[in-house]
């Protein structure tokens, strides 16, 4: 498993056509603690790591999230309203966060593999 550092880089779903999305890593834990809040949209995703679990106090709009575990397979997908507090997911090592609508265009779903290039 790479050591993740704060950044940017590109996101691929395993069986897709290719698709490969704009990524944002934060791997510290002020970006994480930051993640989307303040921001009025995302393009793309961003990749909290390490992380269990989510909030969107403060958040301006609705997030899809993403659970993954350490080898980057989706554990579950939600979708949060601004407000709201996560349960946390005994396996997930990262949380991948983007506009709601996102992760069902992409096919994110429980089960699925995505990578991370740089």
């Amino acid at each position: 498993m790479a050591k993740w550092r704060n950044g940017t880089g590109r996101l691929a779903v395993a069986g897709r056509d290719g698709t490969v999305l704009p990524l944002e890593i934060a791997a510290s834990y002020r970006t994480r603690a930051r993640g989307l809040l303040g921001r009025s949209g995302v393009e793309g995703a961003i990749l909290l790591t390490p992380c269990a679990s989510v909030h969107t106090f403060g958040m301006r709009f609705t997030i899809d999230v993403a659970y993954l575990d350490k080898g980057l397979s989706v554990i579950a997908v939600r979708t949060m309203r601004p407000g709201r507090l996560g349960s946390p997911r005994l396996r997930s090592r990262h949380v991948l966060e983007t506009e709601a609508g996102a992760m069902e265009r992409w096919g994110i779903r429980p089960g699925a593999r995505l990578r991370v290039e740089a």
